[in-house]
């Protein structure tokens, strides 16, 4: 197979990362909220926390995330320190296909996600959302006509996408999902892997959100793998093996830098703990548990012996197309892509070979919504000081 070159450089986040990454909500479905700062009967000292609560209750945020192989939405309200979903959307829209190839996207993809996403305004519409974030990664950030696809989402839905960095994609997923690391000493690594990137985050636990020590995003997800290696020479077993060895090799080479800038804080023999968040990890895990169909409560938050991971992924490496089609947990929406997700995972397990993995099935929808309620939280307090700071003052 040919030679090839990752299609970013490290820790670049593509031409079309703008202004406005970093952006907290979608304006057009914020309804302001108008709480009664009222003191009640006997209740004059109550906080800032008392006086915003009812009006957490009643709120629901979204997060929709837009990415190269996916386009989901998360509709919720809070629940003590959590939240509880209301609404979900979830559809495979594979809108970076063929973008490795020609460097835009293509008109039958951005069809397919302009579908799912007015199911999605439609549903932001019916839930009477308060506050909303919808954001795009790697495809649009790579692609010549991102930024004309989202000016058409806009005026075709009314959402409102944020094309955000990698650095920013990386923080979202460990805000989503860091909960979910399994118990240590020291730092460890979680990673995303996406349709048309993977980011690697390496974080110091500890405290409600973990500390970002390092991190890198290379621009190999299981679509831009897959479209980039292209199909196996033959039918044989033998090319389809040729193919997964190309895959992890591009992909070792992409993570090396990284690999070799933390090894000092890995432990012995460079292992580390592991924290997985994407399709491809919650797949493997579904083969592990040997489920009939997907279950997340059986995935999210299963720790999973490497070994089995490493098995499973040589074994579907080396199967046919139709084969991977008529495994549970797979079908025709994952079975031409799993085997580039399983090169990414193997080439990790290389680098860290940690005993076990953590699974988990959430991420950067999860790590908006916690965003947007804090932020929220912390205004209402803001404004409780200032309207208290004012009646104090005029006492």
């Amino acid at each position: 197979m040919a030679d090839h070159s990752p299609p970013d450089s490290h820790n670049t986040a593509g031409r079309n990362e703008g202004d406005r990454s970093g952006k907290v909500a979608d304006f057009r479905y914020k309804r302001p909220s108008q709480p009664q700062h009222k003191a009640r009967s006997g209740s004059a000292g109550n906080s800032a926390d008392e006086l915003c609560a009812p009006v957490a209750r009643r709120q629901a945020y979204a997060a929709l995330d837009l990415g190269t192989n996916n386009c989901r939405l998360l509709i919720a309200r809070p629940s003590g320190e959590n939240f509880t979903v209301i609404d979900a959307v979830s559809r495979v829209v594979r809108l970076g296909e063929g973008l490795a190839k020609s460097g835009e996207l293509s008109d039958a993809a951005m069809d397919r996600a302009l579908g799912a996403l007015q199911v999605c305004a439609d549903k932001l519409r019916r839930r009477n959302v308060h506050l909303a974030r919808s954001v795009a990664t790697e495809a649009c950030r790579r692609a010549s006509n991102g930024m004309k696809f989202i000016e058409r989402v806009r005026d075709e839905t009314g959402i409102v996408l944020d094309i955000i960095t990698a650095e920013e994609e990386a923080r979202l997923a460990v805000l989503g999902c860091h909960i979910l690391l399994e118990g240590g000493e020291g730092p460890a690594v979680i990673f995303d892997i996406g349709g048309g990137s993977t980011e690697l985050i390496l974080i110091e636990p500890g405290g409600p959100v973990p500390r970002i020590l390092d991190w890198q995003s290379v621009p190999w997800g299981v679509v831009s793998l897959t479209d980039t290696v292209g199909e196996a020479a033959g039918s044989a077993a033998s090319d389809r093996i040729a193919r997964y060895d190309e895959m992890r090799r591009l992909v070792a080479a992409s993570f090396a830098e990284f690999a070799q800038r933390i090894a000092p804080l890995a432990g012995p023999n460079g292992s580390i703990r592991l924290l997985g968040t994407s399709g491809t990890v919650t797949t493997l895990a579904s083969l592990h548990l040997e489920l009939p169909q997907y279950d997340r409560r059986a995935v999210d938050g299963l720790i999973v012996p490497a070994a089995s991971m490493r098995d499973i992924s040589t074994r579907l490496s080396r199967i046919t197309p139709d084969e991977l089609r008529n495994l549970p947990c797979i079908g025709s929406d994952r079975a031409d892509l799993v085997v580039a997700g399983c090169a990414i995972l193997e080439s990790i397990l290389d680098i860290w070979p940690a005993k076990q993995l953590g699974v988990a099935d959430r991420g950067i929808r999860e790590g908006i919504l916690r965003s947007l309620m804090a932020a929220d939280v912390e205004g209402e307090k803001s404004r409780t000081a200032v309207l208290n700071s004012r009646t104090g003052g005029g006492a």
